[in-house]
């Protein structure tokens, strides 16, 4: 099965959400071929971007992906670099960020809001900041001191703002922490949220609490058009290489533990997010992907860290993934089409 060329034609004919779907094809429930489990499909790969320069930019480190409205695609490195994508994902434009003392940030999560600003977060503080399409800076969201890497915050340095996105309503933004707080038990991780008001601006809301599978941590989520995430957590072991989980989320019921102090995964007092398992991407067939990697189990899979919904079909989801191959000489550039089959609530 050579799932890397179908993804290769597939996305140089279109990657908008209505033309991506039509070249790949859907999958139906009883088309296995890029079966990794039951609710999720592959449909091929791209190395293309890797080792790849754009005006003169190195075209890597890439750690998230959005969509626009109209299904443009954009891809932000944690080196402070956002590229805009052509319907192949070929670079078309590239846009350096800055702090508000013009330092680059290590950013991690991007959104691209109804009005066509940037919002990125970056897990150096942790922070999430607005930007122009020019990459000018507008504005930064207020943060819970809790989540700060410095006191009275209990965050984990580069263990903070992974993950954002925005509901379909373009009014609840949710950052997902990496890593767990110092307070906190190793496998609990925090979600915060932040509600626009009648003014256009973000005021911080619930914080939602979520168990992680050991020795994970959480790498980006997207949230779906029913209210539930897509939680995409992601290892390394020495012995097994990259491995990467989909889970979907579901804050409907979980307690705002805004002002809990310590979480563990065992407390009775706090009701936390339901999780389940949509698949173990280890589990998706490798076709002839290679990798460099030593003792890397599956060769398909590398350190997944970006992900986007391109096109929504009732519980179907079209999903682009990408790795993050950090400019080392034995990581890879790969993006990733995939299709989701949501379960019911």
């Amino acid at each position: 099965m050579h799932i890397r060329s179908v993804l290769i034609t597939a996305l140089t004919a279109a990657v908008t959400a209505s033309t991506l779907t039509a070249a790949v094809g859907t999958a139906s429930a009883a088309d296995d071929e890029g079966s990794c489990s039951q609710h999720v499909s592959i449909h091929g790969y791209s190395d293309a971007l890797d080792k790849t320069s754009f005006q003169d930019t190195y075209v890597g480190n890439l750690s998230a992906l959005a969509a626009d409205r109209e299904g443009r695609i954009s891809a932000l490195s944690d080196r402070s670099v956002l590229f805009g994508l052509d319907q192949a994902l070929k670079p078309t434009s590239v846009v350096s960020l800055a702090d508000e003392s013009g330092q680059p940030l290590d950013s991690e999560g991007l959104v691209i809001d109804r009005d066509g600003t940037r919002l990125v977060s970056s897990e150096t503080e942790p922070s999430v900041r607005r930007y122009a399409a020019d990459g000018t800076l507008l504005a930064r969201l207020p943060v819970p001191a809790n989540l700060s890497v410095t006191a009275p915050g209990g965050a984990i340095v580069n263990r903070t703002f992974e993950g954002l996105t925005m509901d379909r309503s373009g009014r609840t933004l949710t950052a997902s922490m990496e890593g767990w707080l110092r307070s906190d038990g190793v496998d609990t991780r925090r979600f915060q949220t932040w509600h626009r008001g009648g003014d256009g601006e973000f005021a911080v809301g619930p914080q939602y609490a979520y168990v992680a599978e050991k020795g994970y941590g959480i790498s980006e989520i997207a949230a779906t058009r029913d209210g539930r995430y897509l939680v995409l957590e992601r290892s390394f072991a020495a012995d097994v290489g990259w491995t990467a989980k989909l889970y979907l989320a579901d804050p409907q019921g979980a307690s705002d533990v805004s002002t809990v102090a310590s979480l563990t995964s065992t407390q009775q007092d706090v009701r936390f997010m339901g999780r389940t398992l949509l698949a173990d991407l280890s589990d998706c067939p490798a076709g002839d992907a290679i990798s460099k990697v030593p003792h890397q189990r599956n060769p398909l899979i590398g350190n997944i860290e970006g992900m986007a919904v391109t096109d929504v079909h009732g519980k179907r989801l079209r999903v682009l993934m990408v790795t993050d191959d950090d400019e080392s000489g034995t990581a890879i550039t790969r993006m990733y089409a995939m299709d989701i089959r949501l379960p019911c609530r």
